[in-house]
C-alpha cells in the first residue's frame, strides 16, 4: 500500500497496481484491495492467476512461492508490455532479507525491483512511515496468502483454501484480528495460532467451544489450539532449516 500510494503521488498516471486473484487470496482481502485502490485513487488491475493448475505450486515443496510468483511476474510482464510499462516492482522490504524467501529468487528472474528493501526500509518503518501519510494499512496485521497455512508437502488445493479462510473468519469475528488456523490433511485438523497474551480467551470455555462447533461445521474433525502462540513466518523456518 505504501509502494502504491508513494508511487502514485511520484508517476501520477503512469503508474498501475496489480494484485493476483486466485484460491490463495481471502475475499475480504480483495475487497479491501479494491476499496483502497478507489479511495486513494490509483488504478488497480485484478489479475486471474493460475498457480493451481500448476503441479509444482499444488505439491507443496519448500519453495511453493517461487512457483506463484514465477506465475504473477509472467502475468505483470505480459501486462507492462500491453501499457507500456519499463519497470515492475514488488513489496518486498529489508525485513524480508532475514526469512526464507523463495520468491525473490522469480523476482530476480524476472528483473523485478523491490524499492522498499533497495531503500533499506524494514517492515517497523513502513508502518511509521505509513502513519505519518495516514493510511489505513499503518496497523494491519501481515495476511500471508491462505496457502501458507498448509504444511509444506501436503497438497494445497482450492477446497482447503477456502476451509481456512472460513476458519479465520470466524476467529476475526470473535475479535482475533491476528489469528493463522494452520490446516493438517489427517482429520482434516484446525491448529489454530493467535497471539500468546490471548490464547487464554480463546481456551475459555464457552469461546473454544463455540470456535471448535463452528469450524466443525465447515468440515474439520478436530479443532486444537497452539499452545506457543501465533509465530511469524514459522513455516519458513521449518522449511529454511531443512534447506540448509
Amino acid at each position: 500500500m505504501l509502494l502504491a500510494v508513494v508511487a502514485r503521488e511520484v508517476f501520477g498516471d503512469r503508474m498501475l497496481t496489480a494484485i493476483a486473484d486466485s484460491p490463495s487470496l481471502p475475499r475480504a482481502e480483495l475487497a479491501e484491495a479494491r476499496e483502497l485502490a478507489r479511495r486513494f485513487k490509483f488504478p488497480l488491475e485484478i489479475l486471474r492467476t493460475g498457480e493451481f493448475g500448476n503441479e509444482d505450486y499444488t505439491s507443496n515443496p519448500s519453495n511453493r512461492c517461487y512457483f506463484c510468483k514465477h506465475e504473477l511476474f509472467t502475468h505483470l510482464e505480459q501486462l507492462a508490455r500491453e501499457r507500456g510499462l519499463a519497470v515492475i516492482a514488488y513489496g518486498e522490504n529489508a525485513s524480508d532479507l532475514s526469512d526464507f524467501r523463495p520468491g525473490a529468487q522469480a523476482a530476480a528472474e524476472f528483473s523485478v525491483r523491490a524499492p522498499l528493501k533497495e531503500a533499506g526500509l524494514s517492515k517497523d518503518d513502513i508502518r511509521r512511515i505509513s502513519r505519518r501519510l495516514g493510511l489505513p494499512t499503518a496497523d494491519k496485521p501481515q495476511m500471508p496468502c491462505l496457502s501458507s497455512r498448509i504444511p509444506h508437502g501436503e497438497v494445497v488445493s482450492p477446497e482447503k483454501t477456502l476451509m481456512i479462510e472460513q476458519a479465520e473468519v470466524i476467529l476475526r469475528e470473535l475479535g482475533f484480528s491476528e489469528v493463522r488456523v494452520r490446516h493438517h490433511e489427517a482429520g482434516p485438523v484446525a491448529l489454530i495460532e493467535v497471539p500468546a497474551e490471548v490464547i487464554g480467551k480463546l481456551n475459555g470455555t464457552e469461546t473454544f467451544d463455540s470456535v471448535e462447533a463452528s469450524l466443525m461445521a465447515i468440515g474439520y474433525a478436530r479443532v486444537m489450539v497452539d499452545e506457543r502462540g501465533y509465530r511469524r513466518g514459522s513455516l519458513n523456518i521449518v522449511a529454511h532449516a531443512s534447506s540448509s
